[in-house]
């Protein structure tokens, strides 16, 4: 006949106050002032503070003339968009991000920190940065003040072997068109 046994275990009091302790730990508390989500200081334009509609500040159409391609895909939507394109000339991909609370200073401090040349310059009067990867002269990448705060940017990148116009001037239209629209 096999017998069988009930193991039953007892919580001791220091497992008790353990576990207590550590439910009561976890809330915390975040210095600093809350910003409600599109809050921005000055004439916030409707083109970014709709979630999720950022990625079309500028259009599909200007998007592949200011690449200069004949065809574009759109791909991830998020807080980073991103189109694939191609043409008789080049393919590329282009990217376009907004950071409601990003910084000039904290993207030429990254591109620094990548070994990436950094350029001072405008857009519309806007402060920007433009970053050119090292060893990719086919790559180039802006970033400038949004129309409320924070900054947007826009990456073209040409695919090796295509014969591609410059990509430094494809950003800095797009970023101009971005203004273009948002103010």
């Amino acid at each position: 006949m096999k017998r069988t046994t009930r193991t039953t275990r007892v919580a001791t009091l220091p497992s008790l106050l353990a576990l207590a302790a550590v439910l009561a730990g976890c809330g915390s508390t975040i210095e600093g002032q809350a910003v409600p989500e599109g809050a921005g200081a000055g004439g916030a334009s409707a083109e970014f503070t709709r979630l999720l509609t950022e990625c079309d500040a500028v259009t599909d159409e200007q998007i592949a003339e200011a690449v200069g391609v004949e065809a574009i895909e759109r791909g991830f939507f998020g807080a980073i968009c991103r189109w694939d394109t191609a043409g008789a000339g080049a393919t590329a991909k282009v990217t376009f991000n907004w950071f409601e609370t990003g910084s000039l200073d904290t993207e030429r401090g990254t591109a620094q920190r990548l070994g990436y040349a950094v350029e001072n310059t405008t857009v519309e009067g806007r402060r920007a940065v433009l970053m050119r990867p090292p060893d990719d002269p086919a790559s180039c990448g802006i970033s400038a003040g949004a129309s409320t705060t924070g900054i947007f940017g826009w990456w073209v990148q040409y695919a090796p072997g295509s014969a591609p116009p410059d990509p430094c001037a494809a950003a800095v239209t797009l970023a101009r068109l971005t203004l273009d629209l948002s103010s």
